[in-house]
């Protein structure tokens, strides 16, 4: 049996043909939703036109006034209609939206005032449609009324539901953009569900049921809305913000939109994105907005919630959730009910899977939580499936950069409020930024990896966790390799790499071929901006590269020298830390490679099989940088990590076999050399990590401490050349770095001092042959470099 209300609507051109259907059965009663006395009497006379109704019109009323007690206690079989007014905006280029202007008090285009009412009916009648809802039985109502809640208020479950009737026929009417949902806390709080549950949470031994009223409280607090006028205006006010400092045109590619499309068609949908800027949820909703796809409810930060803006962005589909929810078990509940409720009622949601802004330009490991509420939804039964949406948004540059790089080096964090967004777009229209890249990667089903619904996953806890964490990674996955390089991010890859060296124009050119060469190679995605580098022939196109370098010069990234008798680029060690920014935006492409340098200069060391040495080494070095990259299972890594090693040569281990010249020989002809450039920062800042602990016995040692102790360490080392650049001296780093030695067990247990030691030395070790590997490749470079000048 179809639910209630549920079905299909009636569109606005047929509430005669319905009144038509209904008329001379006097079990049908009109249900009346008007706010003025104008959009009663509009009802009536579209009544009276259609031909009259059986029985006076009853009004929904507002929300304190309840229906009749003779229409609830009346016949099963009586059918109840449902109708209200729906208010168009005016039309503008072929649009009917709200504008910016709109949004001045009393002049809402969708819920206009009885005077604005009367206007618009003398001037534009047609703005004014009657809607009616689908038809339902007094009977079918009362029955779902007793199945699905414990409320005791037949009319007021009636109202809501004619209502939610009316809102579905008024999106019908408008577009799946304006699907909004409403009633929500009244809906989740009668329903048996929620209170079956609420019986369940305890926030401490002892302590009674948390009533309605504190679960109502929460929800409050979480529940958003759409405001149409929003729906319309806020993507405007946003992309107002953004080309402040970027072009005005977001760069897609069409074949990835009309996939996501196609994908939101049976299912509801989560768009989950890579954050690297307070730009991102303006951004995306400007690119769901200008390619038609539907609203998503946005999850942020209460911290964003400050003063008006915090009502303001509710309003506009902003869920705003508490940072630590731990400690809260009557929180979480209502969180996970609501994200449940929103997605039955297939809603789309969006939230950025790291959880929080990477500041170093690598993305971050995936958060559970609310995938895990998710998953929840899907495994109860009560979605049929629910599609993930990975989208990486990606700027050219950045005006944030300088705020991330003060982060890094043991700045905090800036509270939001007024100052700080006025800060923030004052910023934003400084300079000219570039353009901004939005991509969505190939969607994923949450089915393909949680089993059916009744299945293992949901019976067994560990597997369950298993599986969400393998569907998290793979949705991190697809969205680092939908992210395409941008041309910043290639040029300040090669000018990092020479670890402070100035390069001459000729030379960064030789640096980006070859860099480019290896993209072409590995067909890694590339922005317009990257791709505008290669010009005729093999080299560089000169004036993208100028151009690319002119902006850097123009953000204080790159310093420029002039005077000589050649100008000069480079990467001071004061910006070191900012550049690396959008270095860090590429390096998972060049991993794997990375990966497999290491483990050939491994296996022309080893004592016994090289190849056996060449898998431990990747086996080894996984397990390293776990904190700091994704990888994919074992088995799938290792069939790329072979497919790059037959992209060098697929007679790769015969060569190992050979013995070490032949491994020498091998990695030599490996271009571009890249571990230098993607490893050793990470590794340095492990070291600086180690190095701290190894010179300390205390297993207590807190994390602030062995934090302040690398920095000092650090910049000692620096200053002795004896870390190539100051990057790795980042606090950023250093919090993975404390991942990693307290998953090694390095603070706690027996014979601490001498595991501690056992791991600097490891990591020592590494750096070595890092060096190894770097030296190789600037003598290259300088070979290359010399071989391409003009004679004299």
């Amino acid at each position: 049996m179809a639910r209630p209300w549920d079905g299909a609507v009636t569109s606005a051109d047929d509430l005669a043909g319905l009144l038509a259907d209904v008329a001379g059965q006097p079990g049908t009663v009109v249900l009346t939703q008007s706010s003025t006395p104008t959009e009663a009497r509009l009802i009536r006379e579209r009544i009276a036109a259609a031909g009259g109704s059986p029985v006076p019109p009853v009004s929904l009323g507002p929300a304190d006034e309840e229906l009749p007690r003779s229409l609830l206690d009346g016949d099963g079989d009586v059918r109840l209609v449902p109708v209200r007014v729906a208010w168009l905006p005016e039309e503008h280029g072929g649009l009917r939206v709200a504008r910016v202007a709109d949004l001045r008090p009393g002049h809402d285009p969708y819920h206009p005032g009885e005077r604005q009412q009367q206007r618009i009916l003398a001037r534009q009648p047609g703005r004014a449609v009657v809607l009616a809802g689908e038809p339902a039985t007094l009977g079918s109502l009362r029955q779902r009324w007793a199945e699905t809640t414990d409320d005791d208020d037949f009319a007021a479950y009636v109202a809501r539901r004619a209502k939610l009737a009316l809102d579905r026929a008024e999106y019908r009417l408008r577009g799946p953009r304006y699907k909004t949902p409403s009633l929500v806390k009244d809906e989740i709080l009668s329903s048996r569900r929620f209170r079956n549950g609420l019986r369940a949470v305890r926030r401490g031994p002892g302590s009674e049921v948390p009533s309605l009223d504190e679960a109502g409280e929460i929800l409050d607090e979480l529940a958003a809305g759409w405001s149409r006028r929003l729906i319309d205006v806020m993507p405007t006010v946003g992309r107002l913000i953004f080309q402040r400092g970027f072009d005005p045109q977001i760069d897609y590619d069409e074949s990835q939109v009309e996939r996501v499309r196609a994908a939101m068609v049976r299912h509801p949908g989560i768009f989950l994105w890579s954050h690297r800027s307070n730009l991102d949820t303006l951004v995306l909703a400007a690119a769901m907005q200008e390619l038609g796809l539907p609203p998503a409810h946005l999850f942020a930060g209460i911290n964003m919630a400050f003063g008006p803006m915090g009502a303001l962005m509710r309003r506009a589909g902003v869920i705003f959730i508490r940072r630590s929810t731990s400690d809260d078990p009557l929180y979480k509940y209502v969180l996970r009910e609501y994200v449940g409720y929103v997605l039955e009622k297939r809603f789309n949601l969006s939230w950025s899977i790291e959880g929080t802004r990477s500041r170093t330009g690598k993305a971050l490991p995936p958060r559970l939580g609310l995938l895990s509420y998710a998953a929840d939804v899907y495994l109860s039964g009560r979605v049929d499936d629910i599609v993930l949406l990975p989208v990486s948004i990606t700027f050219d540059q950045l005006h944030e950069i300088s705020e991330y790089a003060d982060y890094a080096q043991g700045g905090t964090k800036k509270p939001e409020g007024f100052g700080w967004l006025y800060g923030f777009i004052k910023a934003q229209g400084a300079r000219h930024y570039g353009k901004v890249y939005v991509r969505f990667d190939e969607p994923v089903l949450m089915s393909s990896f949680l089993g059916p619904v009744g299945g293992v996953v949901a019976r067994d806890p560990a597997a369950r966790r298993l599986a969400l964490q393998k569907t998290a990674f793979e949705v991190a996955w697809r969205i680092n390799q939908g992210m395409p390089v941008t041309a910043t991010a290639l040029v300040t890859t090669v000018l990092l790499a020479m670890q402070g060296a100035g390069l001459t124009f000729g030379q960064i050119r030789l640096g980006l071929a070859d860099g480019m060469d290896y993209l072409e190679s590995r067909s890694v995605p590339r922005a317009a901006s990257a791709r505008a580098l290669t010009g005729a022939g093999s080299g560089a196109g000169a004036g993208a590269v100028r151009a690319t370098l002119d902006a850097l010069v123009a953000g204080g990234v790159v310093s420029f020298v002039a005077e000589g008798r050649d100008p000069v680029w480079l990467i001071g060690p004061e910006h070191q830390l900012e550049a690396t920014f959008y270095r860090n935006s590429l390096i998972h492409f060049l991993l794997d490679t990375a990966l497999c340098e290491l483990a050939v200069l491994r296996a022309g060391e080893a004592a016994s099989d090289p190849v056996e040495a060449f898998w431990d080494e990747i086996a080894r070095l996984r397990d390293l940088l776990k904190f700091d990259f994704y990888f994919k299972e074992r088995d799938e890594h290792r069939r790329q990590i072979a497919a790059e090693m037959d992209r060098h040569d697929p007679s790769w281990e015969a060569r190992l076999r050979s013995g070490p010249a032949a491994a020498d020989e091998l990695l030599a002809g490996m271009r571009p050399l890249v571990s230098h450039v993607v490893v050793r920062p990470f590794v340095e800042a492990y070291r600086l990590v180690a190095d701290v602990l190894a010179h300390d016995s205390r297993p207590a040692i807190t994390d602030s401490d062995v934090v302040r102790e690398a920095f000092g360490l650090g910049r000692q080392y620096v200053a002795q050349r004896r870390l190539r650049s100051s990057e790795s001296v980042s606090a950023l780093l250093f919090q993975t770095a404390l991942q990693l030695t307290r998953n090694r067990g390095l603070f706690e247990g027996d014979d601490l001092a001498a595991r501690r030691a056992a791991f600097l030395a490891e990591l020592r070790d590494l750096v070595r042959r890092l060096d190894r590997i770097e030296d190789l490749a600037i003598r290259r470079y300088i070979r290359d470099a010399v071989s391409t000048m003009p004679a004299d």
